[in-house]
């Protein structure tokens, strides 16, 4: 397990962060740490939705169960977590 930079690119947000996240963490688990500085403070939660991974050059979406260190994502890559229909 190792802290792995990653730009968060979150859906409603103007600012795009650089958060640090396990390289051993789920794409559910590195939204929910992205969404720890964007929802209730510059995006309204949508408690109808899930929150998704996507590559930002690529728009590719990662499985919810795909490791970080599995996706081929470079330090300091942008990704994107937006919301998602159930």
């Amino acid at each position: 397990m190792a802290m792995f930079p990653i730009g968060s690119n979150f859906e409603g947000d103007f600012v795009i962060q650089l958060v640090a996240v396990d390289d051993d963490s789920t794409m559910d688990q590195v939204a929910a740490t992205c969404a720890e500085h964007s929802l209730n403070r510059r995006v309204a939660p949508r408690p109808d939705k899930i929150l998704r991974v996507r590559r930002h050059a690529d728009q590719e979406i990662f499985p919810r169960d795909m490791r970080l260190k599995d996706a081929g994502v470079m330090p300091t890559e942008t990704l994107d977590v937006i919301f998602a229909d159930q």
